[in-house]
């Protein structure tokens, strides 16, 4: 099995300083990295890219001989290489023995939730080579500091879900600049969360330039919170540790982090449940030692006289079990 990323997201949110940064902190892990550029428009590479768009076709080109301007050129492009997908499967095959791919996309987000030529060959890459892709959508920061490009935000993540069809995480980028573009409304696990966007919907009510929008915008967020897809996670590049939380989510969606297990459903239960500091930290409840995880199993009927005689492994699928009953996407909510 061969694992990688589709790195995709709006113009500007940081796609190929991601690869960048991506592939060299995946190298320094001691993994083999290959970065695939399938952007046509992308002229300055900052990393060494093992397959390159440009050796197929290029968008100067493009333009120049058939009067196209860049988006126009830049969809002549991507479906000129779905057209020639066997290029591009036989740049990859030699890389699929022991490496790790990352695939840079092109920046048009049309090309992710209206078109179906990068569908197309995510498609044919996944079931002919048997490639274990997460479509990583990264969406700058700053756009939480606007409710209103929240809202676009939101809904553009969404589309590009429900249109790739592949393990997908949502990232806002640049996340060390967000205070540059002005004081948030709410806490940043609010804009990560999206649990109640009916508060965001008031703090829109209160901006006259958006008045007239206010059904419109209660009906994008109604449909958003039906379906109860999106979240994001957060991701300042030059962070390691950032980036490694990061590349936590992204091996437990594609499976990476099983590939190379070979026992018991109680290790797979042991990585499934880690790491154990997670969300319940982030919340009021977290703090509060009736809700701490360990008080929550001591004290279940019959559970405390086990405790002391309990080992690693036992605790790892005991957590699973925890996970299963606190709903820990809603801090108001418990479920037992």
């Amino acid at each position: 099995m061969v694992f990688g990323q589709v790195v995709i997201g709006p113009p500007g949110s940081g796609k190929t300083t991601y690869c960048n940064g991506m592939s060299q902190f995946l190298k320094l892990i001691g993994r083999k990295v290959a970065v695939i550029n399938l952007d046509p428009a992308n002229d300055a590479l900052p990393y060494e890219c093992a397959v390159n768009i440009e050796d197929l076709i290029k968008l100067s080109d493009v333009m120049a001989e058939h009067s196209l301007g860049p988006n126009g050129g830049l969809v002549y492009c991507m479906d000129f290489l779905e057209k020639n997908i066997d290029w591009l499967e036989s740049k990859l095959k030699p890389l699929l023995e022991d490496h790790y791919l990352l695939f840079d996309f092109p920046g048009q987000v049309e090309l992710f939730f209206l078109h179906s030529n990068a569908k197309n060959m995510i498609t044919r890459l996944v079931k002919k080579l048997d490639l274990r892709l997460t479509a990583v959508h990264l969406v700058d920061a700053h756009l939480c500091c606007d409710p209103g490009k929240y809202v676009s935000a939101l809904l553009l993540s969404l589309s590009t879900m429900l249109h790739l069809e592949l393990p997908h995480i949502n990232v806002l980028s640049k996340i060390d600049l967000i205070e540059k573009y002005g004081k948030l409304a709410f806490n940043l696990e609010f804009y990560t969360d999206v649990q109640d966007l009916s508060y965001l919907q008031r703090h829109l009510d209160q901006d006259p330039r958006s008045t007239k929008y206010r059904k419109l915008t209660k009906e994008l967020c109604d449909v958003i919170e039906d379906f109860g897809l999106v979240n994001f996670a957060t991701l300042d590049i030059q962070d390691k540790e950032s980036v490694g939380n990061l590349v936590k989510l992204i091996d437990k969606s594609n499976g990476y982090i099983f590939a190379s297990i070979q026992g018991s459903v109680v290790d797979f239960s042991k990585i499934a449940a880690a790491p154990l500091n997670w969300d319940y930290y982030r919340y009021p409840f977290g703090q509060c030692d009736a809700f701490n995880p360990t008080n929550l199993l001591t004290t279940s009927v019959g559970m405390a006289g086990l405790i002391p005689e309990m080992t690693a492994e036992s605790w790892g699928v005991l957590y699973v079990a925890w996970h299963t009953t606190v709903c820990c996407r809603a801090h108001n909510t418990i479920t037992s």
